[in-house]
């Protein structure tokens, strides 16, 4: 359900940067929002029956953050953020060294969290927080919406993790939409010859 929930990302930074920055979402990119919103919808339908209250709300605030994220990257696209977005991300380790029962990395485990860390975490925010200079807060967040499918295409590929066919569906849907939204967005601001 927290997927479902960071799917409405793009719409909450939509109706953000209207509201704070004035910038008007145009068409295509309301249909991309409404599509690849109803596509993660339909991959985690039958999650939804199982969830409960506390965890939506906690997806919902998990969007909104992305959302407002954006923007505030967005509003100050001639800072330079990427050093506090890496000193909030280092605030959010020593928060987290709260929750962890060992906190000792043994065998395979020095060498796969680092490698997550950086792979995962570290190069990815940094591209998030240099997005929206050049494209708006909604079409960044479209692009996040690319976890909802690669995350469990990695866990078949690596674990061997059969994804559903909820799963493959919708990830084409997403996917395919995110593709022509963004080759529509190229053609629309390529320079004249």
């Amino acid at each position: 359900n927290t997927l479902i929930m960071i799917a409405l990302a793009p719409m909450l930074s939509a109706v953000i940067s209207f509201i704070f920055l004035k910038e008007n979402t145009d068409q295509k990119t309301w249909i991309a929002i409404t599509i690849t919103t109803l596509a993660v919808i339909y991959i985690f339908n039958d999650s939804f029956e199982r969830g409960d209250a506390l965890g939506n709300f906690l997806g919902l605030v998990c969007a909104a953050g992305l959302a407002v994220g954006a923007v505030i990257i967005r509003s100050a696209k001639k800072i330079n953020l990427v050093p506090s977005a890496m000193m909030g991300k280092l605030l959010v380790t020593l928060i987290a060294l709260f929750f962890i029962d060992n906190p000792i990395l043994k065998g395979n485990d020095l060498i796969i969290i680092p490698f997550m860390c950086i792979l995962c975490v570290a190069i990815p925010f940094v591209l998030i927080t240099l997005a929206p200079r050049y494209i708006t807060a909604p079409e960044v967040n479209l692009f996040f919406l690319l976890e909802t499918i690669l995350g469990p295409i990695w866990v078949w590929l690596i674990i061997k993790e059969q994804p559903s066919v909820e799963t493959i569906i919708g990830g084409i849907i997403i996917i395919t939409t995110i593709a022509i939204h963004s080759i529509l967005s190229l053609k629309k601001h390529k320079l004249p010859r």
